[in-house]
């Protein structure tokens, strides 16, 4: 990537708009409760037909010590530990019944456990769950096995029971380490915290595979503030780094009405972070992956992106795609077979579907023919940048051009703009564009026109900016 673009605030103005992140598509908003426990049972057997194609695996641990108002992730915030043994249990029990369905293909390239705090977990709680994955699954040599701490609460115990059982990547968030923007939305986590836990990670085994998350767009965060705090980021020197932009959703997540709106960056204060951001990490030598990772030079992930092979599901990039992505733990969503499967988000409803014996299921979407062929496009444009039209023709017997037809219409605000270049060969994201890359995602949305007419009233996504 070249050199920042510099800052316009006409061009940002313009660009300020709802819109999913992507994470899936077709995205969350669409799944619905007439896709359930029946539908995923199906897709699992379906998966099993497919046993030389290895899995990814998700846990999700909701439990943390207390809520921080910013968090847009689904928690359960309870000091009473005891907790955790019944949810392990459960857990347990929902691996079980998905490894039924899938007894000729247990290989997993991919085990991700997020939260919540997974590290909310002792020790000997974390090699229970691990061993519930373990006696079903098989992890193949070079997976990547990762999981998502908090600074303030994870002790080096913990760290040399993960690097004993074989876990590879540590993510931590740090989000800002200014003490008055942790204050502003409801977090205490020192730098020196974080330093601490990023040197006991070395120390006990973890020599690569680190990665700090920062949020850019929080309450009273400015441009100088904000270098001081990638100035302390980068003498820990992780592998990689996410860069998340703040979503303000206080209509999903109530707790954000806890913030002060006032203190929030304007757009172009919170474009000007993350372009202080970019210039100082590329300096640093970390190269921009995606629309919000950084890594250095040699990390896997940086050389799957100059290769062109990046990928993306749930669990954000990854280098070790799967087909199929199986989660476990309430909330917890998966990709199998075409569909997206999400699981119960009470812990009262999950336990009751697993006492049952039913598969844990709340809601879901099934793609059909047109949903996988945008999906792939919109994955390309978030991963790569780029989408070869001959690789559309030849994976779905489409002609690029002519399907997308008004898609490619609607992206010239985008193209006149220079986010886009398009020739014959390829749909391509400029550099100026990659902080943009959602509003040229949008542009392949099908769903979004029937959003756009209530989203005054009630708005669905976060901005774009």
């Amino acid at each position: 990537m070249s050199a920042p673009f510099p800052v316009d605030p006409e061009l940002v103005r313009r660009f300020d708009r709802p819109g999913p992140r992507y994470t899936s598509y077709p995205t969350a908003v669409e799944f619905h409760e007439g896709v359930g426990a029946e539908a995923y049972a199906e897709r699992l057997t379906a998966a099993d037909g497919h046993p030389e194609q290895p899995l990814s695996l998700y846990a999700h641990v909701p439990f943390c010590i207390q809520h921080c108002d910013y968090c847009g992730c689904h928690v359960i915030a309870t000091p009473r530990y005891e907790v955790a043994k019944t949810y392990l249990d459960y857990v347990r029990r929902e691996i079980e019944l998905a490894a039924e369905r899938l007894a000729r293909r247990r290989d997993v390239v991919q085990l991700h456990w997020g939260g919540g705090t997974p590290t909310y977990l002792a020790p000997e709680e974390l090699e229970i769950l691990f061993g519930h994955f373990t006696s079903s699954f098989q992890l193949l040599p070079g997976a990547e096995v990762a999981i998502e701490v908090d600074p303030r609460v994870t002790s080096r115990a913990q760290l040399e029971t993960l690097a004993r059982l074989g876990f590879n990547r540590l993510s931590m968030g740090v989000q800002d380490f200014t003490p008055e923007v942790q204050e502003a939305i409801g977090r205490g986590q020192t730098f020196e915290e974080t330093r601490d836990l990023v040197a006991a990670a070395r120390e006990v085994g973890f020599r690569e595979g680190i990665n700090l998350d920062l949020v850019y767009g929080l309450p009273k965060q400015t441009e100088p503030k904000f270098e001081e705090n990638l100035d302390r980021l980068l003498e820990l020197r992780p592998d990689r780094v996410a860069l998340y932009s703040f979503a303000y959703v206080p209509w999903i997540r109530p707790r954000q009405k806890r913030l002060d709106q006032t203190a929030l960056p304007e757009r172009e204060g919170k474009l000007a972070l993350y372009l202080a951001a970019l210039s100082r990490l590329s300096a640093a030598g970390y190269e921009a992956i995606g629309m919000d990772h950084f890594a250095l030079p040699g990390d896997e992930l940086a050389r799957a992106a100059r290769a062109g092979r990046l990928d993306r599901n749930f669990m954000g990039y990854t280098v070790r795609a799967a087909p199929a992505m199986v989660a476990f733990g309430v909330s917890g969503i998966g990709e199998v077979e075409g569909g997206f499967f999400q699981n119960e988000r009470k812990l009262s409803t999950y336990y009751e579907a697993l006492d049952a014996g039913r598969l844990p299921i709340q809601r879901g979407y099934l793609l059909d023919d047109d949903d996988r062929l945008r999906q792939w496009v919109i994955r390309q444009l978030m991963c790569n940048f780029a989408v070869d039209k001959h690789a559309v023709a030849e994976r779905f017997g489409v002609d690029f051009d002519s399907y997308f037809g008004s898609a490619l219409a609607a992206l010239a605000e985008a193209r006149e703009a220079g986010f886009v270049h398009e020739d014959a060969e390829r749909l391509t994201v400029t550099d100026a564009g990659r902080f943009f890359v959602r509003i040229v995602c949008m542009a392949f949305d099908r769903y979004l026109a029937a959003k756009a007419a209530t989203a005054a009233e009630r708005p669905v996504f976060s901005r774009t900016v």
